[in-house]
């Protein structure tokens, strides 16, 4: 059987007989599937994760309780918009310990935490529009519901904002990826195919941006542009151009020598159809490379603001959020409240450096 010649079919075989490689490449493509079906699978389908059971908060994976689910009045939403975003009607949901059928309803006695009786409602059958008798209030609206990796300390499903929360990562790798390359590139090329003034700009530019720490950066950044999602994003995208600028540089420095970039001159290419067509096809090898550690860094930034408060902004979930909320309770006997969302960040940053790595051998040359 004749093998392949070409570089790029090369690569990826050798790609494909890097065991750690494969695997992180099928675990995040496990982790996308997961965040295009968050709120499908996730327990708790209501926007973010949000629905709040108090008398239930802090329990452990595992925990399970009787609910009593009381149907609100819901506004017409497009079936895209609850797959996507989730349901914004969400129904109530009571934690009970006991219930007794009355004549026109139901009784119910909400759980307690400390085993003592709970406070005690009654809601009428006209509160539940699919029982036709007050018999098929418990077959219809009473379920036993189990958490998973257990609630938060606002009696939260963790499992679903865990879930939920990998949109925020994934998402932040992307756009702060893609708007870095955008820039990155472009400085780059323009600093190594140009040279002279325009290199020295650019390298001013440079050497000045990478002397601001990262985080200090983008902390200015997002206190300037404000808290929330997108501004994060574009954060982080701004500071991680640096690097990929620097790479680009060096690599067109080296190619431009070619001779078949001085062959398109003599034709008479134009300076833009030489940098794209003939230079930068062939210096984008490192730039790969950097991509998928700049994947990680953005992640690891993004759980860092999250933290310290000026990140995603609540009751949207996020992984370093969620370590904010609980990071106390590591010494208060329910560590797994901050491990879990530490173990999920930890778990998707190795995936992304590992495929880095394997993408490093596939394309080197040397090898």
């Amino acid at each position: 059987m004749k093998k392949a010649t070409s570089l790029t079919k090369i690569a990826l075989r050798k790609f494909l007989k890097n065991f750690w490689g494969v695997f992180s490449l099928v675990f995040l493509g496990i982790c996308v599937l997961l965040a295009i079906f968050a709120y499908v699978l996730a327990p708790d389908s209501s926007r973010n994760a949000n629905q709040m059971h108090l008398s239930i908060h802090s329990k452990p994976p595992g925990f399970t309780t009787t609910m009593l689910t009381v149907p609100t009045a819901v506004a017409q939403e497009s079936a895209v918009s609850v797959f996507f975003f989730g349901s914004k009607n969400a129904d109530t949901e009571v934690p009970i310990t006991s219930y007794r059928l009355t004549e026109d309803g139901i009784a119910i006695t909400e759980y307690t935490s400390d085993g003592t009786d709970g406070l005690q409602k009654t809601y009428p059958l006209s509160a539940f529009p699919k029982a036709a008798s007050v018999e098929d209030i418990p077959k219809q609206y009473i379920a036993e519901e189990k958490f998973i990796l257990g609630t938060d300390k606002y009696g939260r499903d963790l499992l679903s904002r865990m879930l939920i929360g990998i949109r925020i990562s994934l998402a932040i790798g992307f756009v702060a990826v893609f708007i870095s390359l955008v820039i990155g590139i472009t400085m780059g090329a323009l600093a190594g195919y140009f040279g002279g003034k325009v290199d020295a700009a650019i390298m001013w530019i440079i050497n000045v941006t990478w002397s601001i720490p990262t985080l200090l950066l983008v902390i200015a950044i997002t206190l300037a542009l404000g808290k929330g999602f997108w501004q994060v994003f574009i954060a982080v995208g701004l500071t991680m151009w640096v690097e990929v600028a620097r790479v680009v540089r060096g690599q067109v420095l080296g190619v431009k020598q070619m001779q078949y970039v001085t062959a398109a001159r003599a034709l008479g290419y134009k300076d833009l159809r030489i940098i794209s067509k003939h230079i930068l096809p062939n210096a984008m090898a490192p730039v790969i490379i950097i991509s998928a550690a700049n994947f990680a860094a953005a992640i690891l930034i993004e759980s860092g603001l999250s933290f310290l408060g000026i990140g995603a902004q609540p009751p949207m979930p996020s992984w370093g959020g969620i370590i904010k909320d609980h990071y106390a309770y590591i010494i208060l006997g329910k560590p797994y409240l901050a491990i879990i969302p530490g173990l999920a960040i930890m778990s998707l940053v190795t995936a992304f450096m590992l495929i880095g790595n394997a993408m490093r051998d596939a394309l080197d040359v040397r090898a």
